[in-house]
């Protein structure tokens, strides 16, 4: 697979470890440099550059969200009042407070922001929307769609 904007100084044994990495972020460098196909010291040091390039931002744990009783998924398209720099400033700094908010998109179109949000169920994203979306700096409508399945969510990139 070509990426013709991807970074030229990633090659092809750079986005080899990325592809494993991506899958499993816990797996050890000594299996990775195997994986790969490298020795573990020139693993160790690719691995190292791509960390203080961000290439490789962070390693995180994906936790199960039902588990934690966190099984309603929602998006949410935001429509400002006003689309001035100050109250996109504002609405994103609150937004960013906001932990039932996992993303927010300013995206182009019929709306100005795209968020993903988590909450128990329908009544505690009723309680967010009334108590916290609706007071959020310059909102002056919002569109809900409730998730009925999660056909497919990754954290993979093509790369």
């Amino acid at each position: 697979m070509t990426h013709p904007t991807k970074d030229p100084s990633l090659d092809d044994a750079d986005l080899r470890i990325l592809r494993i990495v991506q899958a499993d972020g816990r797996i050890t460098n000594q299996a990775l440099a195997a994986a790969a196909g490298m020795s573990p010291a020139s693993c160790f040091e690719r691995v190292k550059r791509l960390r203080a390039a961000g290439v490789i931002e962070r390693f995180a744990a994906l936790l199960a969200p039902d588990r934690l009783g966190l099984s309603l998924l929602v998006f949410i398209e935001v429509l400002l009042d006003r689309t001035t720099d100050d109250v996109f400033a504002a609405f994103a700094a609150h937004v960013r407070s906001v932990p039932e908010v996992l993303e927010c998109h300013m995206v182009a179109g019929g709306f100005d922001y795209l968020l993903k949000v988590r909450v128990s169920d329908m009544a505690a994203y009723r309680a967010f929307l009334g108590g916290i979306l609706a007071a959020m700096p310059g909102v002056r409508e919002t569109r809900t769609y409730a998730v009925l399945e999660e056909v497919k969510s990754t954290t993979h990139l093509p790369i």
